[in-house]
């Protein structure tokens, strides 16, 4: 019998806190951009974060790249914690994670050419001998599909799917662990996602890379996730493998979001629609913060501290008043 181990996570997040302190008008508010976000993810799997605009995905991949500092929490990285409230730094780290951002020629530096974009963190880091940094960047441009004079070009010189490859192998150029993806996609033409997304695909599979993939688009996130989970104001209200919460969504927030794309609603539980629009982070609603929008709120989801996680099946969990009798936590 073959003794197939699991990986250990190479990412463990534990009660993740991004507050910000706002002033309006003679008060002093805070904004819960992340409340108690947990999650973990391990090596070759990928994880799918959707939920509307503003609703702290982006907040959740900065505490984690440590781009701000997270208010409390733990985010352990390769088995290196931060502390609440401090940063994660130091050049172990940034090797470690790196970040593919949504606009890939804002994230990438006009005045250098792509050799000297991906030759700096090699010599910073010290990943090879001088006389092998050719070769490298040679061999790095191949594997994301690009030709090797592309390492003499400016980013001007390369169209909107050539700049995000390139973004991607200025990130995997230190050999990271970990891939968070912030809406890699959504800012390229229909055609060419399909190629990133299967080099993303690729690349996870081959380097055994662990992926955050942000986005809000449902169809890249059922094609490239093991995992999803479903954000609102700061929280996770679902989360569980793709085809537990595609298939069978529990949150009244995952159903309508599959109900508002064509083709999504995979289940005869019922197409739910959403009303309004989502309410501001500095003044959430009491309860559950889904139910001024949600068409089957009860009088339990209007009021006290919003409800608790309830385990649906394995590795699948929802946050719902409706779900109040399988409530574990």
């Amino acid at each position: 019998m073959t003794d197939t181990k699991v990986p250990p996570p190479v990412l463990r997040v534990t009660d993740l806190q991004v507050h910000y302190a706002v002033r309006q008008g003679l008060q002093n508010r805070t904004l819960k951009a992340v409340d108690g976000v947990s999650l973990s993810l391990r090596p070759g799997e990928c994880l799918g974060l959707v939920g509307e605009s503003g609703c702290g995905k982006s907040s959740l991949a900065q505490a984690i790249m440590g781009i701000t500092t997270p208010t409390s929490g733990r985010v352990e990285i390769d088995g290196v914690t931060a502390d609440p409230g401090q940063r994660i730094g130091g050049l172990a780290r940034a090797r470690a994670i790196q970040m593919v951002f949504q606009d890939p020629y804002s994230s990438l530096n006009p005045r250098m050419t792509i050799r000297q974009t991906l030759s700096a963190p090699l010599h910073l880091h010290k990943l090879c001998p001088t006389g092998d940094v050719e070769d490298r960047i040679r061999a790095l441009l191949g594997r994301v599909g690009l030709e090797p004079d592309a390492a003499d070009r400016y980013p001007h010189a390369f169209s909107g799917g050539q700049r995000q490859r390139l973004c991607i192998a200025r990130a995997l150029v230190v050999e990271p662990r970990i891939l968070v993806c912030d809406e890699p996609v959504s800012a390229l033409d229909v055609s060419i996602r399909a190629q990133i997304i299967n080099l993303l695909l690729r690349l996870k599979d081959e380097l055994g890379l662990a992926l955050l993939m942000i986005s809000h688009d449902l169809g890249v996130v059922e094609h490239m996730s093991d995992r999803i989970a479903v954000m609102y104001l700061g929280r996770f209200v679902e989360e569980g493998r793709w085809d537990q919460v595609l298939s069978q969504p529990a949150h009244p927030y995952t159903r309508a979001l599959l109900a508002s794309v064509p083709g999504m609603q995979k289940t005869g539980a019922g197409r739910l629609r959403m009303t309004g629009e989502a309410p501001s982070a500095l003044r959430p609603p009491p309860g559950c913060a889904f139910h001024p929008r949600c068409a089957v709120a009860v009088g339990a989801c209007r009021s006290g501290e919003g409800p608790g996680i309830a385990q649906l099946a394995q590795g699948h969990q929802a946050r719902c008043h409706l779900l109040d009798e399988k409530v574990t936590a």
